[in-house]
């Protein structure tokens, strides 16, 4: 491999350097990244963008730091994959195709070749060989073939389910895409609607999904604390109410059955079934359906809104005390979530206590603080756990001992059973739109069947501009004639969820285009460090967690987690808020990559504050990142020059000055391997080096002896900013004479033998406070250091006309005069 280029400029001229580096890059195919079973294997992937159009600094953030961990891995010899795609389907395409006239495959392909360009500009270590989109068709053909796997294993299965409708976009929303009853990008009101929907049986893999966490040590606890929250274990019981005068029975669920002799009302969903038959003789519980249809599924919405319930005229029968509760219909109580029926204690439960409240239904207590106080529940709810009260038998039971207790009279009488329950629900993958990659499901009359292998994949027809229409309005996509039997053939209009896409596309990076199970794949996988923005802490991991436990059961890969250290990078912020078109405070990268380079910009977002914690914009730091590189530009030129002339007759080497000044350079490196390696520190690993350069600009010995440390000082930064600012480092590396290039480098490690010292600094302190630090030779006696400390002048004056009463001696850091 030829050595990376050279400029023989003596101004630091950023764009000229980076064009020169990135194609040195490009034409000896730098970043391609092979197999190779004799060497450790690093896998970095920073999430994938969605080709909106344009880079923004929060992209710029996320794959420069990407960048930084993948070029370090390299330089400690590992063999280093990091690929970058395009996670393109969505509405964001198919509304542009709308606005603009413009087919969304011509959109995406537009926008992909600009954003690929910014990101080549910014010198990111990419394998484009692997690169790919989600909407080509050699992409989602596998997933295609995986969900035929899944549906022949039971994990994939069609029902009717209420979703959420937007009219205007004319999709199912997920909850956390409905704000405030809205679709989060039409503002539209959502309506609620029953429709036919395919769902992955992610309920399954609950346990294992919560249980893996405590394996993800290298993950940001908040992130692990989200999933957990969001799969949300229950243990409980379920518990069955007859209902009177009927054949049947209510069933709720309650992790907290200690309460059960409190409850004085059951509450059931709008949609339940037990309402179908009332409605006709019951107005006012019909308005309330109604209503509740035309609101979202958000468990959040439904636990916010103005509480409303109509008596159904029904009444429960307590399956322990025999008394006849009255079910009510209320709007916050989900058909999505449990039973769609709840068990409701409005003395121990503050939406319950509200509802009876606004309603007039009974309060009775039965737990009371278990330190003896009074709870007044006539004020609201109580809800600690404490000591049970007005239960009959089982009053003065604790928690555990009530719900034990309860547990087994409930299972005598066979109203109920212990339960574990989880927050997490069936994945729904369906969305009735154009721009997604086709289900690859058919209709032979009523009978679903999955497309053959051969088949596959189901390609999405193109269409072009405003025309955009979803596939339930394609006919000629639809309609496939008809089987030996003489039942139509009809094609499944649905499309994935594009969740369904980023949930495996690290998989398909590793296989390099190859089919799965694959060595190449087995080499790769995991990801050793996943990089990406928090927003995605809950549905994106936990989907991507899911497909790879799916994955490893089909056998298509090993072990149990995608992600070894997931990196969750902070929002870029401007002016205090986060970057918004809206709020007018964006930034556009290319502006200042035209104004100041690629390695300045990189500079300032790994400089300005740490990985994880939120960046605040700033012009003039920016300006500052541009002063160092161009005075670092300078210094290494001028040394170099200086090294290529001969020494001074009368330049007498200082060697303490040249031990100290190594002493600083190899612990500048020690503490920068350090935040590399451990603490993905950069800022602070960027300021030791800046104040590492400062010191070899002030160092004045012009000997050989102190050119070749000042030569090894240089060496080092260039190493160890080249991660940050690649350019720049692979041009002052061949300025300091290497003819291998930078990329190929071995990372810099700090000599031991340097790092000793033949001085000590003692800090001297009177009764804990400081007045003066000494240098002395190391291997001072105790008695000499406390007699040096005692005659200094800074410290006798705070000892005059006092007695030392204690002297505190820490061997070689610090000696302590108590005195009085």
């Amino acid at each position: 491999m030829a050595a990376p280029p050279n400029p023989e400029m003596d101004a630091y001229a950023p764009h000229e350097i980076e064009r020169q580096v990135q194609s040195f890059w490009d034409e000896n195919d730098c970043f391609r990244a092979r197999r190779d079973d004799a060497r450790e294997k690093f896998y970095c992937l920073s999430m994938f963008p969605y080709p909106s159009g344009s880079l923004h600094m929060g992209h710029v953030r996320n794959y420069t730091i990407g960048d930084v961990i993948s070029r370090y891995q390299r330089m400690l010899g590992k063999n280093v994959l990091q690929p970058m795609g395009w996670d393109a389907f969505g509405l964001p395409a198919e509304n542009a195709a709308r606005a603009g006239g413009i087919a969304p495959q011509d959109w995406i392909e537009r926008n992909v070749a600009h954003m690929k360009r910014q990101l080549k500009r910014l010198g990111y270590g990419y394998d484009w060989q692997r690169e790919f989109a989600t909407s080509d068709a050699d992409y989602y053909r596998w997933e295609q073939w995986f969900f035929t796997q899944l549906y022949e294993r039971g994990l994939a299965y069609r029902k009717e389910s209420w979703v959420n409708w937007d009219p205007v976009d004319e999709t199912v929303l997920a909850n956390e895409q409905v704000i405030a009853g809205c679709g989060w990008r039409s503002g539209a009101r959502v309506e609620r609607r029953r429709i036919p929907q395919w769902f992955l049986r992610i309920g399954a893999y609950a346990e294992q999904l919560l249980g893996d966490l405590e394996h993800l040590a290298a993950w940001p606890e908040q992130v692990r604390c989200m999933q957990r929250n969001w799969i949300g274990r229950s243990r409980g019981l379920t518990i069955h109410f007859d209902l009177a005068g009927r054949d049947d029975a209510l069933t709720v669920f309650t992790t907290r059955p200690d309460t059960l002799m409190g409850a004085t009302y059951l509450a059931v969903a709008a949609e339940h079934p037990l309402l179908e038959g009332l409605l006709g003789d019951n107005p006012p519980l019909a308005e309330l359906v109604e209503e509740c249809r035309r609101r979202p599924t958000a468990e959040a919405e439904a636990m916010t809104r103005e509480k409303r319930g109509v008596d159904t005229g029904l009444c429960a029968v307590h399956p322990l005390s025999g008394d006849l509760l009255p079910v009510w219909c209320a709007n916050f109580v989900l058909m999505e979530y449990g039973t769609g029926a709840v068990m409701s204690v409005p003395a121990h439960d503050q939406r319950d206590w509200e509802f009876a409240h606004d309603y007039g239904l009974a309060r009775r207590q039965v737990i009371r603080p278990a330190d003896g106080a009074e709870a007044d529940v006539a004020q609201g709810a109580f809800t600690d756990k404490g000591v049970l009260c007005n239960s009959g038998p089982y009053d003065g039971m604790d928690f555990a001992a009530a719900f034990d207790a309860i547990l087994r009279d409930l299972a005598a009488c066979e109203h109920g059973e212990e339960c574990v329950s989880y927050r997490l629900k069936d994945w729904g993958v369906s969305r009735q739109r154009y721009w997604g990659a086709p289900i690859p499901a058919l209709y032979h009359g009523a009978e679903c069947r999955m497309a053959d292998a051969d088949d596959l994949p189901v390609c999405l027809p193109r269409q072009h501009g405003a025309g955009v229409l979803p596939l339930s309005q394609l006919p000629d996509f639809q309609d496939l004639g008809s089987d030996g039997e003489g039942r139509d053939i009809v094609r499944e209009t649905d499309t994935f969820d594009t969740f369904f896409e980023s949930s495996w596309y690290y998989a398909r990076f590793a296989a390099a285009g190859r089919d799965l199970p694959d060595a190449e794949a087995a080499y790769w996988l995991p990801v050793d460090c996943y990089v990406g923005g928090i927003e995605h802490a809950v549905l994106h991991l936990l989907y991507a967690r899911f497909f790879y436990k799916l994955m490893r059961d089909f056998g298509l890969v090993a072990g149990d987690e995608p992600f070894t250290r997931l990196l969750t990078q902070g929002m870029v912020l401007k002016d205090g808020a986060k970057m918004s078109k809206s709020k007018g405070n964006t930034v556009d990268p290319e502006r200042y990559i035209e104004k100041y380079g690629a390695d300045t910009v990189r500079l300032f977002l790994m400089f300005a504050a740490p990985p994880e914690q939120a960046l605040e914009w700033s012009d003039a730091g920016v300006e500052g990142g541009f002063r160092f590189l161009r005075r670092l530009w300078r210094q290494v030129t001028r040394h170099c020059r200086a090294l290529a002339a001969p020494a001074p007759a009368e330049a007498r080497p200082d060697t303490a000055a040249c031990r100290d000044l190594r002493r600083r350079i190899h612990a500048t490196i020690a503490k920068v391997s350090d935040d590399y390696a451990r603490r993905h520190s950069f800022n602070t690993a960027i300021a030791a080096n800046m104040e590492l350069s400062n010191a070899l600009a002030r160092f004045g010995d012009d000997s050989s002896e102190g050119r070749k440390v000042r030569n090894e000082g240089y060496e080092a930064i260039v190493k160890m900013m080249a991660p940050v600012t690649p350019h720049v480092m692979h041009c002052l590396w061949r300025r300091l004479g290497h003819e291998t290039p930078l990329l190929d480098c071995a990372w810099p490690l700090a000599d031991k033998r340097a790092l000793r010292s033949d001085h000590c600094e003692i800090v001297v302190q009177v009764n804990g406070k400081l007045r003066d630090r000494l240098r002395l030779p190391d291997g001072c006696s105790r008695t000499l250091i406390e007699e040096r400390a005692r005659s200094n002048d800074k410290v006798r004056r705070f000892l005059e006309g006092k007695n030392i009463v204690k002297t505190i001696h820490v061997e070689g850091k610090l000696v302590n005069f108590v005195a009085h």
